[in-house]
């Protein structure tokens, strides 16, 4: 699987696809229905099964501080999307260029000149262009002009006969209830990235963390969780808190790890955290003392939540 970053990277192996356009956050089981589509497509064409995508995603583009968390980083959806046996994924950045695109600019300029459309697979509800313009219908018309086939998906219903949904999956995390969104995206609730250097304040607490660098991202995720943490193939549990650390005046999102049973150096290796149980909310803490106290109380619900496992 390749990830290709940019119109401008497209090669003429590249091209003839059969093309999925969306967010892909979460890759859930509705996207999943709709890549089983793409590559049933692309063997009966023998063409490229593709994906395109966009960072940062639209609504963080035009909506950065109200836009919705992430259900995963980038690297996370790369990871699920290869899993899937996509040939590859191009990551179209969305800037001003791109936005400025009208429907018709952007079917002839990126699906037809860019990578010459062999059939195109998208969501009943995907909208695009400038100011939204386009939609199934135009699509469709813009295909049955220049002799390639759009086709939309049904949506998906979950085991409780809801559409299932990148919105879905969120409403399930801001609720606590992981195994919901897992049922809803067909794999577990999972972060990855670099373990870096932090405060050092868990460890003057007696609680050493492995702080995964987010990059910026704002998660859907928030709160303490008993979490299983994968590195070099082995699995250790933990308990986790992601979110701001209001009671250190923190700013930004980090996921911060306390191991149960593994002492070591993680630092600048690449983990993968998996979000086993919800604990409690994120709160400000009166002080250091009362943070140290509901830290050693976080720990032993993940405890006991493993030795009834």
């Amino acid at each position: 699987m390749e990830l290709i970053r940019g119109i401008h990277n497209i090669r003429s192996r590249h091209k003839a696809c059969v093309l999925t356009i969306g967010n892909f956050d979460g890759v859930h089981l509705g996207h999943s229905a709709i890549l089983s589509r793409v590559k049933s497509l692309a063997k009966q064409y023998d063409a490229p099964a593709a994906i395109m995508i966009f960072e940062p995603q639209p609504r963080e583009f035009f909506t950065p501080n109200s836009a919705p968390g992430r259900i995963g980083r980038l690297r996370d959806k790369v990871a699920f999307l290869a899993d899937q046996g996509i040939d590859y994924i191009l990551c179209m950045p969305f800037n001003p260029k791109l936005q400025q695109l009208d429907a018709e600019a952007f079917c002839q300029h990126i699906l037809l000149d860019g990578l010459s459309v062999k059939h195109l697979v998208v969501g009943d509800d995907f909208r695009f262009g400038c100011d939204r313009q386009g939609d199934f219908n135009y699509l469709k018309g813009f295909g049955e002009q220049h002799q390639f086939v759009v086709e939309n998906t049904p949506s998906v219903l979950n085991e409780v006969q809801q559409r299932v949904s990148s919105s879905l999956v969120r409403i399930a995390l801001e609720h606590g209830d992981i195994k919901a969104a897992e049922m809803n995206m067909g794999h577990p609730v999972s972060l990855s990235g670099r373990v870096v250097h932090g405060q050092q304040l868990g460890r003057k607490l007696g609680f050493p963390t492995a702080n995964v660098h987010l990059k910026g991202v704002k998660p859907a995720l928030s709160g303490v969780y008993a979490v299983q943490l994968l590195i070099n193939g082995e699995c250790h549990n933990g308990v986790a808190n992601i979110g701001v650390r209001p009671t250190v005046q923190g700013k930004t999102p980090i996921l911060e790890v306390h191991l149960l049973d593994f002492e070591g150096d993680l630092y600048d290796q690449y983990v993968d955290v998996i979000f086993c149980q919800f604990i409690r909310a994120e709160r400000k803490m009166s002080g250091l003392e009362e943070l140290e106290k509901q830290i050693q109380c976080d720990k032993e619900e993940a405890i006991r939540f493993f030795n009834n496992q």
